[in-house]
């Protein structure tokens, strides 16, 4: 297993950071080579398997990643905006793959990781998973095909521990809308509706966040004009769907040049 590709995996003791960790050293593609968590929680300083409640691996969870993303060959990053970053900067500086699934960034935050996608491979997606990624391309061939008869309207559901709505997946999928019709996002956007709206604009995009249970996430896009609706319609059961994304994105940007990437290129269903 020396010879398997190093990714370090952020946010290590998260239910997402536990499947990435499982997913990776299942695969015999690759290996867990570092573990990080934030400083003063309770795994810094335990050996990552023990923590988990497993067999010793010998990697040791740490809050300072430098160490760690300076010797390995790919991050997945699943944790806060402030981080993502943190961790931007020091994958550019080691060359590493840098795999984001943190959302709920800003636009400052976003153009802070394009400057590093100039010295490092970026690969960086609202969701991870191969269904969603159709479901994007779907949603903005559909929305080029039909006109503004038919509104748009994204419904997201996910757990009650989420702390961003609408979630990455809805704005992706907004955005998808927004490029069929050849319009800004931010220009036709509708979100938190609440009280005395008036009525719906014409050719906005509008989006529903719904939190409770374990919801591992649903997203809805819905095309709706009078005597008809169009709903397409993705359910993820299981939060390894993501994991396997992830790590299938990292491997895939072992040796690629510097840039800014996402899952369709990842997959091949880029139009570019």
């Amino acid at each position: 297993m020396t010879d398997l590709p190093g990714i370090v995996v952020t946010g290590a003791s998260g239910r997402m950071g536990q499947m990435l960790i499982r997913t990776i050293n299942e695969s015999g593609r690759a290996k867990v080579s570092g573990a990080i968590e934030r400083p003063g929680h309770a795994w810094v300083g335990q050996d990552l398997g023990q923590a988990m409640g497993g067999a010793a691996t010998g990697v040791i969870v740490t809050d300072d990643p430098l160490e760690p993303i300076a010797g390995c060959q790919a991050v997945i990053d699943f944790s806060s905006p402030a981080a993502t970053v943190g961790f931007a900067t020091l994958t550019a500086q080691a060359r590493a793959v840098h795999v984001i699934g943190t959302t709920g960034m800003t636009g400052a935050d976003l153009a802070h990781i394009k400057a590093a996608g100039r010295h490092a491979t970026i690969v960086r997606a609202g969701n991870m998973s191969l269904g969603v990624n159709l479901l994007t391309l779907l949603t903005k061939k559909v929305a080029a095909a039909l006109d503004e008869d038919f509104d748009i309207e994204i419904t997201e559901a996910h757990h009650n521990q989420k702390v961003d709505a609408p979630s990455g997946t809805a704005l992706m999928l907004g955005e998808a809308a927004a490029e069929g019709r050849n319009v800004s996002l931010d220009m036709v956007a509708d979100r938190g509706r609440d009280g005395i709206t008036g009525k719906r604009t014409r050719g906005h995009i509008g989006f529903t966040s719904i939190r409770g249970g374990d919801i591992v996430g649903e997203h809805d896009v819905m095309f709706a004009a009078p005597g008809e609706r169009i709903t397409l319609r993705h359910v993820a059961s299981d939060r390894a769907v993501f994991a396997r994304g992830a790590m299938k994105a990292a491997l895939w940007g072992i040796g690629r040049g510097p840039g800014e990437f996402d899952m369709l290129d990842v997959l091949g269903l880029s139009d570019g």
